[in-house]
């Protein structure tokens, strides 16, 4: 395992929008504020007063795309911590832990996961400057609901859409293939399923609970975090056309229909989101266990001990972002409604990693 030389750096989201750009700074309901560094070589703000900050995503030009969830704004950050709000994401419907989500970005598109009235939804955009047009829902029809909505989209080095969702509480939908509940997706700009699906359809691996988070390593192998029910979270890696169990198997099964994980936390110790590939670590931040969890990688995919960074210092970590400089963007998710919300949040922090 790698030592931990400085704690870290942060992370930032992707996309969608209706109204015209604000630049974010005081007066009523600011998008954020930026914040100069504190302590030299730990954690340094890069943006606060953000409202609940889902997914982060870097733009070529090396701005990040944030989404809000309950406020549905997209959000561009700067490097040097300057917030501009895109304006709020049409169609979106913040409801329990649905609202605007997940953001990925490749070239001048902009990929949103959005709560809608009736299910949820994946809608590309074309962004030029601040402007965000070109507006086509690709993917609908994902059951919603109170809970478990998934949203997490990520490109694979494959150059192919993923995106994972959640079964909405209702556990048998995980295991239904027909279902776009409870699965991880993968699929083309246009929302088709890509070539090599195995099953034809958009599904890429089922059985899951709610999957937050998606990260590729060096060798284009793919992990997910995935909250379990009472006992045991997971990062699992994740195979074409796996069954990862939910809701027969929480943790460890050793059973051969299904693929067990390779790291399990009991439930307070995690409540595992964002995800990051990074220095030979998945780094996973964690909601109910308040810290950045430092997974070492080995060179056949599998796990060593994990290690708990930023412990009780920050609050729920939810988005987890490498940066273009090599740091980690990693956003709090404490006015979310089960966090304890503190001066200045929710932010947006780089750290350092190395």
């Amino acid at each position: 395992m790698r030592v931990w030389l400085v704690i870290m750096m942060m992370v930032v989201a992707t996309v969608g929008c209706a109204a015209a750009p604000a630049e974010v700074g005081g007066g009523a309901n600011p998008a954020g504020t930026a914040r100069p560094a504190t302590t030299p070589g730990g954690p340094r703000t890069v943006a606060e007063g953000l409202s609940v900050p889902w997914a982060i995503a870097f733009t070529e030009g090396g701005d990040a795309l944030v989404t809000e969830r309950d406020s549905a704004r997209l959000l561009r950050v700067t490097a040097a911590g300057r917030v501009t709000s895109l304006g709020e994401v049409e169609g979106v419907e913040p409801d329990g832990e649905g609202g605007l989500m997940g953001v990925a970005v490749r070239g001048e598109q902009v990929f949103l996961y959005y709560t809608a009235a009736s299910d949820n939804r994946i809608v590309r955009y074309r962004l030029s400057g601040d402007k965000l047009s070109d507006r086509k829902v690709i993917v609908e029809g994902i059951p919603k609901g109170g809970i478990h909505n998934g949203g997490r989209l990520a490109f694979g080095p494959d150059g192919f859409l993923y995106a994972t969702t959640g079964e909405t509480g209702e556990s048998r939908l995980a295991q239904d293939r027909d279902s776009l509940a409870g699965k991880i997706l993968r699929m083309t700009t246009d929302g088709a399923p890509a070539p090599g699906n195995p099953f034809g359809s958009l599904v890429h691996s089922y059985g899951h609970r709610n999957v937050q988070g998606l990260a590729w390593d060096a060798s284009g192998r793919l992990y997910a975090s995935e909250f379990g029910a009472n006992s045991f979270d997971e990062v699992n890696l994740i195979k074409p056309g796996g069954n990862y169990g939910w809701p027969e198997v929480e943790g460890v099964g050793d059973d051969s229909r299904y693929v067990d994980p390779i790291v399990t936390w009991s439930t307070s110790e995690a409540s595992p989101s964002g995800m990051a590939y990074a220095e030979g670590s998945l780094w996973v931040g964690a909601l109910r266990g308040e810290r950045l969890w430092q997974v070492p990688l080995d060179a056949d995919g599998s796990a060593g001990r994990p290690a708990d960074r930023l412990q009780g210092e920050h609050g729920r970590l939810r988005a987890v972002t490498l940066a273009p400089d090599g740091s980690l963007w990693v956003g709090t998710s404490n006015k979310d409604g089960r966090g304890d919300a503190r001066q200045g949040d929710d932010r947006i922090m780089s750290v350092p990693v190395g």
